[in-house]
């Protein structure tokens, strides 16, 4: 079904992120997740080492020069190892988008990044501001030749970890007709390991997707130059996010397709292993039925995936088939780890096989990078458009 997409170049590049998460990421996800230890920097730099982090990035800075589908592609395999790995790979991006610096200072931190040794944390939500980013009330004020951050950010991970934070912040009081005039991105440099002054933080206790912590954050009064704004004019910052959120949306796609398809490959092996009543438990009509099922979900996915990430490296507008890619996903994940998890029985309720944290990060694919009640809104209001009744928004 997918294979008209998979040139050589592609399988060799698929093949060698297999064997690269198998080899490498799939023991480390299995000896640190159970007592949610950090990705350790070993890892990281052996995949900077690979290329991973600068998939994207144009070769002239550093990175592979290649498109959304090979980042997903890589992704997915990651992902079916510990979707934390294939997550940190979105911390790197290019910064030559930075106007106030010098060009040899982002040609340098974009070089850097491509390596995996200049990552970012994004700091989006707020204690008050999921899904609604127009309503971002965090202030950004012009102070001379500083801006001077206030407020407060809610599921920053890898603030602690990061070189900087991206964060979207307020120059202006929102407008009643268009509440993300006003929005844009700044650039906080920090030292790693360290929040960054005029800044306090802790971490959100969580039931999943260790490998790194995830803040809360409050501001006070958080100077940085005023030269590290992200170019663009008013409401840039929100147009900004919204484009980079359908790459994030197929990235989502292929993490959850990862960790199903880690999933399905684990619970097949266990169900030929298990023997109950004298056979196998995979001679069981309902135990194959279900492998069965959680197979085709999982090409299904992967194909309309395939396609969607085409139609981005080709250019098009696809805003609304991101979102369909993104809540298919999602929704198959999280069905075919617990149908996994259930054929494991005990065994998957229990933190000695993969399948429980399989299952855990899959329920939080349906969540972050827009939750899957939001991506059928975006569908839905490109199908039928805006419901009459709905306030502006």
């Amino acid at each position: 079904m997918t294979e008209h997409y998979l040139t050589e170049e592609r399988l060799m590049i698929q093949e060698v992120a297999r064997d690269f998460t198998m080899r490498e990421v799939l023991p480390v996800a299995n000896e640190l997740d159970p007592v949610q230890g950090k990705i350790p920097m070993d890892l990281r730099a052996k995949m900077g080492e690979m290329g991973y982090f600068g998939i994207r990035m144009p070769e002239e800075h550093g990175g592979m020069g290649l498109g959304v589908f090979e980042y997903c592609l890589i992704a997915e395999e990651l992902a079916r190892g510990w979707m934390s790995v294939a997550s940190i790979i979105a911390r790197a991006a290019s910064l030559m988008s930075v106007g106030g610096w010098p060009e040899d200072k982002r040609r340098d931190l974009t070089a850097k990044a491509a390596r995996g040794e200049y990552l970012a944390a994004v700091a989006l939500s707020e204690p008050n501001v999921g899904s609604d980013l127009a309503s971002v009330s965090c202030k950004a004020v012009l102070d001379g030749d500083e801006w001077v951050i206030s407020g407060n950010k809610y599921w920053c991970t890898f603030a602690d970890e990061a070189d900087y934070l991206n964060i979207l912040a307020r120059v202006e009081a929102p407008g009643e007709d268009a509440r993300y005039k006003g929005l844009r991105s700044f650039i906080i440099q920090k030292e790693r390991g360290e929040l960054p002054e005029g800044c306090q933080g802790a971490p959100i206790p969580k039931i999943g997707y260790f490998g790194w912590n995830t803040y809360e954050l409050a501001f006070d009064g958080c100077r940085i130059p005023a030269e590290n704004i992200i170019t663009g004019g008013s409401g840039e910052g929100f147009k900004n996010t919204v484009s980079m959120l359908n790459v994030a949306r197929a990235h989502t796609a292929a993490r959850s397709i990862g960790l199903a398809r880690g999933a399905l490959e684990d619970a097949s092996a266990y169900a030929q292993e298990r023997v109950q009543f004298g056979v196998p438990i995979s001679d069981f009509q309902e135990t194959r039925f279900k492998i069965a099922r959680m197979a085709a979900e999982i090409e299904a996915a992967r194909a309309l995936m395939y396609d969607v990430c085409t139609k981005m490296d080709l250019g098009q507008t696809c805003d609304k088939e991101a979102s369909m890619l993104k809540w298919l996903a999602a929704e198959m994940a999280e069905r075919v780890t617990s149908d996994a998890l259930q054929i494991l029985g005990g065994a998957g309720y229990t933190k000695l096989h993969a399948v429980e944290r399989y299952w855990r990060d899959a329920r939080l694919t349906k969540i972050f990078e827009g939750t899957s009640e939001i991506q059928l809104r975006i569908v839905s209001d490109r199908l039928l458009g805006k419901p009459t009744q709905r306030a502006n928004a």
